[in-house]
């Protein structure tokens, strides 16, 4: 099975290459699923879908072709399913606390509910074998990078503080049942949040496994978006979730000559080196702005097959992490994987969080994450085709 997950700024294309790269796959004879993990679903609007289809389907996957199923999930369908004492008991505290019952119900939805439902559902499609091929249309990427963190942050809470609340809430019961008009959680709820977890066992697994999950990011070549894009991937990076393309969308195509369009050919250029810099040798896709709306199943299959020609999309096109952060004995380290570069001079500058490694003509830059905000480049060695770099300073001296 593969899991690719599209992630991007709000508004670069992603939903629209997620449902593409879709269309291909399934082409291909894979029973293929492209799941909506934004509240905000365009998911139905890309494939042209009449109004209210997808309500009227709940939540469930919909089939669009023989081997191409859609799916958006419905968070109010996802709380009967797997979060009704959770979510009974959030809109009672909340209640009790002076907001209306109404309210109350609709703020107990709290963020983070739709990610674990995606996850809930990934995990089952994975063990039952449902699907081939899961895309995952993600949310903007602050909520991407949640989605990522969520099985670690929750595996956390489960090991160290779950049994030690439950506990402490069991013997405080009683007495504060008497004492205040504030109700504690009763044991089906916290019956509620074991089960979710059991349920969610091994999806940690599955989204660090590189030989079955990457992220493809889609950008613009524009300087906001291809920075933000940077810092996707340095996250992604960071969650052992490994990147496999990043695909630049909304490129004008070069035959267009007049005198406004030129100059932001020109400037899209620019960033088009700029995003080969930050993440070679990353694979990055070219896509060409149409004039025509890519709406509708005939469209969007047309436009996977300029993106991919003739290369098939459930591949994974890259594997190798081309560099880790660590931190051993006190001692932040930055490991780069340079295959074609050999001994020379190496310079290290750092500017605006960004470390830029000059090698003779290679050039990377690098956001670095906030623990080594302080921290300076020291030194720096070749060896195996890996460069280290040592950092002195930091959040420990």
């Amino acid at each position: 099975m593969r899991v690719i997950l599209f992630s991007g700024k709000g508004g670069v294309g992603k939903t629209t290459l997620a449902a593409a790269t879709g269309i291909k796959i399934a082409k291909r004879g894979k029973r293929t699923l492209v799941m909506s993990l934004d509240p905000a679903h365009s998911l139905s609007d890309a494939f042209d879908l009449k109004h209210g289809l997808m309500e009227r389907n709940k939540g469930k996957p919909l089939k669009i072709t023989k081997n191409l199923y859609i799916q958006e999930l419905d968070v109010h369908e996802e709380l009967k399913k797997h979060w009704g004492e959770i979510h009974k008991y959030l809109s009672l505290l909340l209640n009790v606390s002076g907001f209306e019952e109404v309210l109350a119900e609709e703020l107990a939805i709290l963020p983070g509910m739709e990610e674990v439902s995606a996850l809930l559902y990934l995990n089952h499609y994975y063990r039952q074998k449902t699907y081939d091929v899961i895309i995952l249309d993600c949310a903007p990427t602050g909520e991407s990078i949640r989605f990522a963190s969520i099985p670690t942050a929750l595996e956390w809470y489960m090991k160290k503080i779950f049994k030690l609340e439950r506990r402490v809430v069991r013997y405080m019961r009683p007495f504060t049942k008497r004492l205040s008009d504030i109700p504690l959680p009763e044991e089906p709820y916290f019956d509620a949040i074991e089960k979710l977890f059991q349920r969610l066992e091994g999806v940690d697994r599955l989204l660090t496994n590189p030989e079955v999950t990457t992220v493809r990011l889609v950008t613009n070549p524009e300087r906001m978006v291809i920075k933000e894009t940077q810092r996707a991937y340095l996250y992604f990076n960071l969650y052992q979730i490994c990147t496999d393309a990043v695909i630049i969308n909304r490129i004008i195509p070069e035959d267009i000559e007049e005198s406004f369009i030129s100059s932001l050919q020109k400037w899209q250029r620019e960033y088009i080196r700029l995003a080969e810099n930050y993440f070679s040798p990353i694979p990055i896709f070219h896509v060409f702005l149409s004039c025509d709306e890519m709406v509708g199943y005939e469209k969007l299959s047309h436009l996977a097959e300029t993106v991919y020609a003739e290369k098939n999309p459930a591949l994974i096109f890259y594997q190798q992490k081309p560099y880790e952060f660590l931190k051993e004995n006190n001692q932040y380290m930055l490991r780069l994987y340079l295959p074609f570069i050999t001994k020379g001079e190496i310079e290290l500058t750092k500017s605006n969080g960004e470390l830029i490694v000059r090698i003779g003509s290679f050039k990377r830059h690098i956001l670095l994450p906030r623990s080594f905000a302080l921290a300076h480049p020291e030194r720096a060695k070749i060896k195996d085709k890996v460069l280290t770099i040592n950092f002195k300073g930091g959040e420990n001296g």
